[in-house]
């Protein structure tokens, strides 16, 4: 089957992590976790005692973390120097400083660089969902999908993942992480105008998937 290119960018919650790597595998394509990658990098920088607060010496430091990330998306895996950070770029503290190193420039420039070279690296195709795929790191992307839904949506999904995290509280962090991102100068959170918005609030998960597969299916065909 031919080559293709997928962006799927969306907040929190909507479902894009579970939607890309099934899609991927279902497809037999490679896949990204863009978040991922900035979680890593802001792991790095607490780990190494970078204020996260002072983006002056975030810059200084952006390319000195050596992240590498699998594309399996059976196996997907995030290393940073040579350790493994699947576990640790998920604690909270990651959580709550991941928008401010995102919004450093420079840390933009080089992750967004880190992923170009994934994509097209990627001889089958390749899945890459985040935030600013459509719009800045893949603009030529074959297919753009963005996803929404509603905050309580967004808030219960959340909370069960972090069994049993209060929702209130889930859905306000939600809200101030979304202002965050889609307020942000370099590369906000933000729909490309050619995306296909995908409302997930009233869909399970493999409506989801089923619904890009579908769209995958009808871009490939179309292109024949």
């Amino acid at each position: 089957m031919e080559s293709v290119i997928v962006a799927i960018d969306g907040p929190s919650g909507t479902g894009k992590s579970s939607t890309s790597k099934a899609v991927a595998a279902k497809l037999g394509l490679s896949y990204l976790d863009t978040g991922a990658q900035y979680r890593a990098i802001t792991w790095w920088m607490i780990s190494n005692g970078v204020d996260v607060g002072d983006a002056v010496a975030v810059a200084d430091a952006a390319a000195k973390p050596v992240i590498v990330s699998g594309t399996d998306p059976a196996r997907p895996t995030i290393t940073v120097d040579g350790a493994d950070a699947s576990g640790p770029i998920r604690t909270e503290e990651v959580t709550s400083k991941v928008s401010a190193v995102s919004a450093v420039p420079e840390v933009r420039r080089i992750i967004t660089e880190l992923q170009r070279t994934i994509a097209r690296g990627a001889e089958q195709g390749i899945v890459v969902e985040g935030r600013d795929i459509g719009t800045t790191v893949l603009p030529d992307a074959d297919l753009k999908i963005f996803l929404t839904a509603s905050p309580e949506a967004r808030a219960a999904r959340r909370s069960g993942e972090l069994k049993g995290a209060d929702v209130h509280a889930t859905k306000q962090a939600l809200i101030k992480r979304d202002a965050a991102d889609s307020s942000r100068t370099t590369s906000p959170l933000a729909k490309a105008d050619d995306a296909v918005e995908v409302d997930t609030t009233d869909l399970t998960l493999d409506q989801v998937i089923e619904c890009v597969v579908t769209l995958v299916e009808e871009k490939r065909t179309a292109a024949r």
